[in-house]
């Protein structure tokens, strides 16, 4: 570098003195040389021209004497060389100066000689004048050369000054600062520039010693840094490690090697693939493809094989080489302990599709052994049945003994259950009182027989509900693949279809799935899409049907009943709406517009009919029986104008039997508000003659089928009359109204009258009518007899 400044220095200057000095100093000889040349010229013309004429009359009279001393005068002078004199005879002399060089060039200058004679001006010969050859040089004057040479004596002067101020002031520094380069490089140590001029170059040392001194400090903070990060690599409780691109361990953290029993020396350059579970393997290589590229961590869980050979869950979470920002060959990974996060998750897993109270799996898990029962079934060509089975009275047993007790009930029914199942069964409970078997055999439907009839049998003995023992059954759907379904999911729906139409059926038994279950089903669904359109389209009205003293043939009354009248099908059989919306939950919504539509039709009937005793009778579902039933009945009267004794309340059996103290309540809420209760369908079912004792009831209605086997005859009309008038006498003796339903001949109506029976209603009277198809047979003399009361 040193050489290659300087040489370019001394080319640049070398340049500069031929292109603006030498072309000035040859100028110079130039213009010398012409002045020169001119001036010897003009000098040799004079010594010519003066002696040419001194010539004159010594050349005319062949005076060679005088001849000869003027031409050594004229030699004599310093500036010619050589003389010669002719005449016009040829005479010629020469003369040559002293210490003339023959081999000198000449330059010559002639001048004629006339005399002047008595015949006029005559040429009598020739002067020539010979002067050396002006040279660029040999024309200088001393003063000339004195300063020519003091011209070149500056610009060597000068030269030489710029090439020392040259190596002074830019060559040195330069050195100086290539050397501090070199030390650095060679020996890593911050080398400084020791250079100090209030100019470029010191501008220069001085950014240079600058930059030095930043790199050093900034050197420090990296070895700072990187010993930090060497700190933190091996003391951080984390198993870090590095891998290259070939998948050989290039670094490893102090704590990896304490967590893997591992020395350093033992895994740098080992192939990390070589400590991982062979099992593992193809989802170790695999984890390359889980990532993109725009993704800068890679992660996968293997078992990672330790030095003592156990086996360790991890989850590794790599950096690749070159990701993000990094360019580097080398990963950087962290390795993770999951063995007890796997435990839970294994732990987690077993608790999703186990049910927590009875250990069974829970409908999750009974869905999962379904697809592989299936599955199975398919591979060995055998049958698989399912049992599905729900507890009957389950909910009275919650609801008066209390969920404990409930739950202790069902764990019993699992352990008595556990004796009629074989290893290979699959139980499981779906929730509530729900449960579910698969017994998969070559003959299926023999051994789903046999166990439908076990477990039947195993109700007939009581449970254990912790303080007390409980009586129960149980309602059993049997289906079977491929007979019956042909998915899984098939198969749980048809067992659940065979199981509901067992509880329609009577329940405590077991029901095999039949086709023509689906149609019910498919009928149960229309309905319930009725019901949503009717509630929603305003489908839903309320009939009417006269309750007629059956002494005068008067109305006293009427009861409203549900009718959903469909845009198309008309009228749907009410008894499918209610069963559907009891089963549902929607009976609470039918009820609450039933109320309001039924009180306000009756309020416009009785006004326009001039009734003002009567009263009309609305059926209330057990799941209309709630703590807020008396707060809207207050309401609804209040909203239509009439008596509070003129809304009847008709509930079931069914309310009653559930012997609930809030239901108790609720009753004489509504009583005491004035209200009146009607028990309806007396009769029939769990009739109790406790209920008139402790419920405020205040009719009685007896159930048609006891009415129209009054006009049966033989055994059949004497034990019907006989309950009839045994009903009849003890709801007087307890104050109670009693209305006949169902009474459609002359002949029941008399005998009801002599039995004392208060009221009945039936097609007898009228059917059931919209209110205004009612109002309008009520207005008509041909159809409306006072007298008679028949309408």
């Amino acid at each position: 570098m040193t050489h290659s400044v300087e040489s370019r220095f001394l080319a640049i200057l070398s340049g500069a003195l031929l292109i603006f000095v030498a072309p000035l100093f040859v100028l110079f000889l130039f213009l010398s040389s012409a002045r020169a040349r001119t001036d010897i010229v003009n000098h040799a013309s004079i010594v010519a021209t003066s002696n040419a004429k001194a010539l004159s009359q010594p050349l005319w009279d062949f005076d060679g004497v005088s001849v000869g001393q003027i031409a050594e005068t004229i030699v004599s002078d310093p500036a010619i060389a050589r003389v010669v004199i002719r005449d016009a005879n040829q005479f010629q002399l020469t003369r040559t100066a002293k210490g003339f060089q023959g081999e000198q060039r000449l330059d010559s200058v002639s001048e004629a000689i006339y005399h002047d004679s008595p015949n006029g001006l005559q040429r009598i010969g020739q002067l020539t004048v010979y002067y050396p050859e002006v040279g660029l040089f040999s024309s200088l004057k001393p003063i000339e050369l004195g300063f020519i040479s003091i011209f070149a004596f500056a610009v060597m002067a000068v030269s030489a000054a710029a090439i020392i101020g040259n190596r002074i002031m830019i060559i040195t520094p330069l050195m100086r600062l290539t050397a501090a380069v070199d030390a650095t490089r060679k020996f890593g140590s911050r080398q400084r520039v020791n250079w100090d001029s209030r100019d470029e170059m010191g501008d220069l040392a001085a950014r240079f010693n600058e930059m030095q001194s930043k790199l050093e400090q900034e050197e420090r903070e990296l070895r700072l840094a990187h010993r930090r990060a060497t700190d933190i690599y091996n003391r951080t409780p984390a198993m870090l490690y590095s891998i290259d691109a070939d998948d050989r361990i290039t670094a490893v953290s102090d704590y990896w090697l304490v967590a893997t029993g591992y020395s350093r020396a033992e895994v740098i350059d080992r192939y990390f693939a070589s400590m991982v579970d062979p099992a593992d393997l193809e989802a170790y290589h695999r984890r390359s493809d889980q990532g993109s590229e725009d993704v800068a961590t890679k992660g996968v869980t293997v078992r990672f094989i330790k030095a003592n050979g156990e086996r360790m869950d991890v989850l590794i979470v790599e950096t690749p080489p070159g990701a993000g920002d990094l360019r580097s060959s080398f990963s950087l990974s962290v390795m993770t302990d999951v063995s007890a996060l796997k435990e839970s998750e294994a732990h987690i897993r077993r608790q999703a599709v186990t049910d927590h109270l009875t250990g069974l799996t829970n409908r999750k898990g009974f869905e999962a052994a379904l697809d592989e029962k299936i599955r199975q079934a398919d591979e060995t060509g055998q049958e698989l049945a399912c049992l599905f089975i729900d507890l009957d009275r389950f909910k009275w047993i919650n609801d008066n003994l209390g969920h404990a007790a409930g739950d202790t009930v069902l764990c019993d029914v699992v352990s008595k259950m556990q004796p009629l199942l074989r290893p290979d069964d699959c139980v499981s409970r779906l929730g509530g009182d729900e449960f579910a078997i698969l017994r998969m055999a070559p003959q299926a439907q023999h051994s789903a027989f046999q166990l439908a009839k076990g477990l039947t049998d195993m109700f007939d003995h009581p449970f254990d509900a912790g303080s007390m023992e409980a009586r129960l059954s149980a309602s059993i759907g049997i289906a079977f693949y491929p007979l019956h379904a042909r998915s899984g999911a098939e198969l749980l729906q048809m067992s659940d279809m065979a199981m509901y139409s067992r509880k329609r059926d009577g329940k405590n038994g077991a029901q095999v799935y039949d086709p023509s279950m689906t149609d019910k089903t498919r009928r149960r669904a229309e309905i319930e899409d009725f019901i949503e359109a009717g509630l929603a389209n305003d489908w839903l009205d309320a009939y009417f049907q006269p309750l007629i003293n059956l002494t005068t043939g008067q109305i006293v009354g009427f009861e409203a009943l549900l009718r959903l009248i469909h845009p198309t099908r008309g009228v749907l059989p009410p008894a499918e709406i209610i069963s559907v919306a009891e089963d549902t939950g929607s009976i609470i919504r039918i009820g609450n517009r039933m109320l309001d539509k039924a009180v306000a039709h009756f309020a416009r009937m009785v006004k326009d009919q001039d009734l003002p005793d009567a009263y009309v009778a609305i059926n209330f579902s057990s799941l209309q029986i709630e703590p807020g039933l008396p707060a809207r009945l207050a309401t609804v009267i209040e909203r239509h104008g009439i008596r509070p004794d003129a809304l009847v309340v008709e509930i079931t059996e069914a309310v009653l039997m559930q012997d609930n103290p809030e239901v108790s309540q609720i009753l004489g809420q509504i009583r005491k508000y004035g209200c009146r209760l009607a028990l309806d369908d007396f009769g029939t079912g769990y009739s109790s003659l406790s209920y008139l004792n402790r419920f405020p009831v205040d009719i009685i209605k007896v159930d048609q089928s006891f009415i129209r086997a009054l006009t049966a005859g033989g055994e059949v009309y004497d034990k019907s009359r006989m309950l009839v008038e045994g009903i009849a006498t003890i709801s007087h003796k307890m104050a109670c109204t009693v209305i006949a339903e169902g009474i459609e001949t002359q002949e029941q109506w008399r005998i009801l009258l002599e039995m004392g029976v208060d009221c009945g209603q039936g097609y007898l009277f009228s059917r059931p009518l919209p209110a205004h198809e009612l109002e309008a047979l009520m207005q008509s003399d041909i159809v409306h007899t006072r007298n008679s009361g028949v309408i």
